[in-house]
């Protein structure tokens, strides 16, 4: 059931649910931030009741919210390593008020998964090799941290049970294992949807 309490117009145009941040984050959506229809597709997937599914790298919250709302079911957390981009996420989280969503400011590499059932990321280690495309000068970036988090990320779900499931966008295959099965792929094959068998 839907949060009868919350504008839902924020949910479905982009250029509404940015609106809730300045313009200089506004500015980094195209890019950076997951489109609303992204995430209500890819939350359409994730959301199983009473699981918790994980954005890494979750920047503004703009996934987990869009998740959040339309499954109020189901628990969204998002972990960023951004001061910045954290604090702007708790401040719109503040004026929507989506109990079942929840950000941690912090590094994926201090973080323990166990506590996760189903993973959602959109590519968040690009700009580490990528470097015209970040986001600021706030975090390190290096070709050796992309394969370091990579690998992280991969050895991470390859210890996951069967029946974990997860959503790739703009992701590369290598970062998943061979123990995922491809369910579905969509908007030119950026978008897919995997569960481990």
């Amino acid at each position: 059931m839907l949060n009868d309490t919350i504008n839902p117009a924020l949910f479905y145009k982009d250029v509404t649910f940015d609106d809730l941040y300045p313009e200089h984050i506004q500015n980094l959506s195209q890019m950076h931030w997951t489109p609303v229809a992204i995430a209500r597709k890819a939350s359409n997937f994730l959301a199983i009741p009473n699981a918790r599914v994980l954005d890494i790298g979750s920047g503004v919250g703009k996934f987990c919210m869009t998740a959040g709302f339309f499954h109020p079911e189901t628990s969204f957390y998002g972990i960023e390593q951004r001061g910045e981009l954290y604090t702007f996420a708790e401040i719109a989280k503040a004026e929507i008020n989506l109990p079942n969503v929840h950000f941690m400011h912090g590094n994926l590499t201090e973080l323990d998964f166990n506590g996760f059932d189903h993973f959602y990321f959109y590519n968040p280690f690009y700009e580490n090799i990528e470097p015209g495309s970040r986001i600021d000068y706030a975090v390190k970036i290096s070709f050796e941290l992309y394969h370091r988090y990579s690998r992280l990320i991969y050895e991470m779900l390859d210890k996951k049970p069967p029946e974990t499931r997860l959503v790739t966008f703009h992701a590369t295959d290598s970062q998943v294992p061979p123990g995922f099965r491809l369910i579905n792929s969509s908007y030119s094959q950026v978008l897919k949807m995997w569960i481990k068998e």
